[in-house]
């Protein structure tokens, strides 16, 4: 697919690593070979969906038929909205979303930060979260990022469970007023679930926290990435600012 079509699939590998249910992934084998996949991603009330298929095995029905079995599963109790991904680049892609009637809701850029100089900040500490953290992580996903408290609750205890992640809270004397997820694997350190509670926002905090971690990480040997969406343009001229550039794109559709 990437060196066919040129693009970058957002497969969730951290996801796909911990299931915990045979019943969110789908393949189509020929010859033992794997042809096709579609995978499905909870996020609380919220489910996402991206596959794939070979490109010498395409127009023979098989990504169709994993997404009927897909949906079976995504029309289901507790969700209620399904949101499709796919690469902005892919033409395959927005060909079969235009054939099922799916419409365009956002996108999401990922971003890689190219290396230039990062001053020294100070004014907050950033401490490992603990476990009387959650319910201010759970605060901080529902006033920053609009998730309902059952949705932010499941994704927060998600987070817990992959010993890859480090979740750090942003505190402005002893006051908790953010949070930032790092999760590093392969050379590689990706920035999540960065928040600031609303009222401390536009007082330059983010930006040095943004400073800080790439700085850190960076400075490790890791090279640094992030995802954001396009709508956020505060968040989007924010890690431009600090070096950041987009290297790929995601469109998301919403699917009834």
């Amino acid at each position: 697919m990437k060196h066919n079509d040129h693009i970058q699939l957002k497969l969730n590998w951290e996801m796909l690593r911990n299931r915990t249910s045979t019943q969110l992934d789908f393949f189509q084998y020929e010859n033992d070979e794997l042809v096709a996949f579609l995978g499905l991603y909870p996020f609380g009330s919220t489910i996402e969906v991206c596959g794939m298929v070979k490109p010498n095995e395409r127009r023979k029905g098989y990504f169709s038929k994993l997404f009927q079995q897909g949906m079976a599963i995504a029309k289901q109790p507790p969700y209620n909205k399904i949101l499709l991904n796919a690469p902005t680049s892919s033409a395959e892609a927005k060909l079969f979303l235009k054939t099922i009637g799916a419409n365009y809701v956002f996108s999401e850029h990922q971003m890689k930060w190219k290396e230039k100089f990062l001053e020294e900040v100070n004014g907050f500490t950033l401490r490992l979260a603990n476990e009387k953290d959650l319910e201010m992580r759970v605060q901080l996903d529902v006033e920053a990022f609009g998730l309902t408290k059952e949705d932010a609750h499941a994704m927060e205890s998600r987070i817990n469970g992959d010993s890859d992640n480090a979740m750090y809270m942003i505190d402005v004397n002893e006051e908790t007023i953010g949070k930032i997820r790092v999760k590093k694997e392969n050379g590689e350190a990706w920035i999540y679930g960065f928040a600031i509670l609303p009222t401390h926002q536009g007082k330059g905090i983010g930006r040095k926290v943004i400073q800080k971690v790439v700085k850190d990480q960076s400075s490790s040997g890791h090279s640094v990435h992030l995802e954001v969406e396009t709508t956020n343009a505060n968040a989007l001229k924010l890690y431009e600012s600090v070096g950041f550039i987009v290297i790929h794109a995601q469109d998301y559709y919403s699917y009834n």
